[in-house]
């Protein structure tokens, strides 16, 4: 046989609902985990493809409504040269018989729903021994057959599985846990899994290819998938990165002090691909002290930028105010406004409750930016 090449990737998540964020943004997000499908699909066509391994999750959950599984089937069965090859993972399990009784009836013939462990020959020269997901918590390493599976001379031997590997987790083995070792240990020429939403190189056989459409801010850039190409039983593969998403998922920390001016080192820290802003899901971590009157700029800083974002969140839990006797006079020199920022500020100092001290300092920056215009 020659050079065999196909497509990894997993954790779809059709069906995701993202109730946590705006209704403005979560549409969109909806649309693109579909449009995953066709992207993938054109992935497959400029690589020369013709296998696509879905190495679990392709639904959020295991009760997806008919919509979302019925267009699922649609896209991929509308790609009429390429073979589907799908494990259910740990959110939409063989547990959920219903979806997946429909979801085969529903099938066309490039759409293979993998329901049992056992080897399968999908190409000439070429067997799959997949590892789909029985619950959402299996209990056992659902990979371990593989190592006592004999498959035909000259084979290739590709796994397919989801879950987590001990260097996910702590020392302490869990069952369900895949074995580290499992593609030396089976003779797998390649190993495909699923669970983990970023790309990770497990070791020259073993690889996660993350999610198609990043849904979360843990990952950094957009979603991907892999194309794999093995020139034969024993050759190490050849893994190359493709970016599939649309959306791109940031998480940047602003470390700011009193000296700096913090509106500049905003603007500095963002993205500076201003036409990119839209499909970018931005969280900011701002850290360190500022002037009261530096905190009201970099305030209205975020708010003048947010809006060219996806979504914008700004978290200033750990940015500190610090105060000088001339900030608490652009409040009030004296009278009621002047007593109430100086009780403010000693609270923010010395209040007994970390929780009170922060409800006094966010108390005091609103009472200023009420005084310097900012509340009107």
């Amino acid at each position: 046989m020659g050079t065999f090449r196909f497509l990894h990737t997993s954790d779809l998540h059709l069906g995701r609902r993202f109730g946590n964020l705006p209704e403005d943004i979560r549409g969109r997000l909806v649309e693109a985990r579909h449009t995953a499908i066709e992207n993938l699909s054109a992935v497959a066509r400029e690589h020369n493809v013709r296998h696509v391994l879905v190495a679990g999750d392709l639904f959020d959950t295991e009760t997806p409504s008919k919509p979302i599984w019925r267009q699922a089937v649609t896209a991929m069965g509308a790609a009429h040269d390429l073979h589907w090859w799908i494990i259910p993972g740990n959110h939409d399990s063989l547990s959920a018989e219903s979806l997946w009784t429909h979801f085969q009836e529903q099938a066309p013939e490039g759409v293979h729903l993998i329901d049992s462990a056992k080897p399968i020959v999908i190409a000439e020269g070429v067997t799959l021994l997949p590892a789909p997901a029985t619950r959402r918590f299996p209990g056992r390493d659902l990979t371990e057959w593989m190592q006592h599976c004999a498959t035909e001379d000259g084979h290739l031997r590709i796994g397919l599985a989801h879950g987590g590997v001990l260097s996910f987790s702590s020392e302490d083995k869990d069952p369900e846990t895949i074995a580290l070792d499992r593609a030396a240990s089976s003779g797998l020429d390649y190993l495909a899994l699923g669970d983990w939403h970023g790309y990770h190189r497990v070791d020259d056989r073993t690889y996660y290819s993350g999610t198609p459409e990043r849904d979360r801010f843990k990952h950094a850039g957009k979603g991907e998938c892999l194309v794999v190409a093995i020139g034969g039983p024993g050759a190490v593969p050849r893994v190359e990165r493709i970016t599939t998403g649309i959306f791109d998922w940031p998480e940047i920390k602003l470390a700011l002090t009193p000296e700096q001016d913090a509106v500049q080192a905003l603007h500095a820290a963002l993205p500076q691909d201003r036409s990119a802003r839209r499909n970018m899901l931005l969280r900011m971590r701002a850290s360190g002290w500022l002037r009261l009157f530096a905190r009201r700029a970099l305030e209205v800083a975020v708010d003048e930028v947010a809006p060219e974002f996806g979504y914008f969140e700004f978290k200033d839990e750990d940015l500190k105010t610090e105060c000088a006797a001339d900030d608490l006079d652009a409040i009030a020199t004296g009278g009621a406004l002047r007593i109430a920022a100086d009780q403010l500020y000693q609270e923010s100092q010395a209040a007994p409750d970390p929780e009170a001290r922060a409800v006094a300092a966010a108390a005091l920056r609103r009472l200023y930016s009420y005084v310097s215009g900012g509340g009107q």
